[in-house]
């Protein structure tokens, strides 16, 4: 019979257990703060470049709170806030793959175009929102 000259050791280490479980730790860490949770998802085009999404509907605020709204390469016509969802929804019936895009003054409140983007998420509409090249005034 073959003899062992060390005898083996019947304690358990646990530091790998740990270093896996601290690496499980740090991933889930960095993992949960990329997810938003009922975040409003909006396309924002670059200044400098338009976006490929061909927006069908235009929404436009200007500086007066004044709501204006268009379906394809039609005129803009006047619209109350409470009007706009209607608005939208018929939109969307005629193009179930439809852009809209929020042209707003820069000069208003956010809160208006918060506004506009709630009734997008809770329409599940796709919104550009519209912006100026910077060497354009």
């Amino acid at each position: 019979m073959i003899k062992r000259r060390t005898k083996a050791i019947d304690v358990f280490s646990m530091s790998s257990m740990t270093d896996i479980i601290f690496l499980l730790l740090i991933f889930f860490m960095i993992t949960s703060t990329m997810v938003t949770p009922n975040a409003i998802k909006v396309l924002l085009p670059q200044g400098k470049e338009q976006t490929k999404a061909k927006p069908m509907a235009r929404v436009i605020i200007d500086r007066n709170l004044n709501y204006y709204a268009a379906w394809g390469r039609a005129d803009e016509m006047p619209i109350t806030e409470e009007e706009l969802t209607p608005f939208l929804l018929d939109c969307r019936a005629k193009d179930s793959e439809m852009y809209v895009a929020l042209y707003a003054d820069e000069s208003i409140p956010y809160a208006e175009i918060v506004k506009v983007l709630n009734i997008a998420n809770e329409n599940k509409f796709k919104m550009v929102l519209a912006t100026r090249r910077p060497d354009r005034k």
